[in-house]
């Protein structure tokens, strides 16, 4: 059950921002899994994960997809694209740091103040 829809920052953020769908992101990471390997590697009963898992599929941040000798079985797996609205969210912000730090590096060594204690 492959999304086509455009990964979308607010979902992705909004899907990341509960504790319990960051651990399914964790255990997804090691590789794909049935969603009851999933409930037991967090601690958490099949019916309860299934809300989160649905909450993650919206998101595009997980994909669900069936396996050929089962069809009754479902795979969870994470889509590496649907991160990337994250990561280059993260890499302004980065870069705005890094801007911003250097400029007052420059300006501290523009003042020409003595770095250790005074006198």
């Amino acid at each position: 059950m492959n999304s086509t829809r455009a990964p979308d920052l607010s979902a992705a953020f909004a899907a990341l921002s509960d504790t319990t769908r960051r651990a399914v992101i964790q255990a997804l990471l090691a590789k794909p899994r049935r969603a009851g390997e999933l409930a037991q590697a967090i601690h958490m009963s099949p019916p309860a994960l299934s809300r989160h898992l649905r909450v993650l599929r919206k998101s595009g941040l997980v994909v669900e997809e069936g396996i050929e000798t089962d069809a009754r079985v479902r795979v969870y797996r994470l889509d590496p694209a649907a991160f990337a609205p994250v990561r280059h969210w993260l890499a302004q912000i980065e870069e705005l740091w890094e801007e911003q730090l250097l400029a007052f590096k420059q300006h501290a060594e523009r003042s020409g103040r003595p770095r250790g204690p005074r006198s």
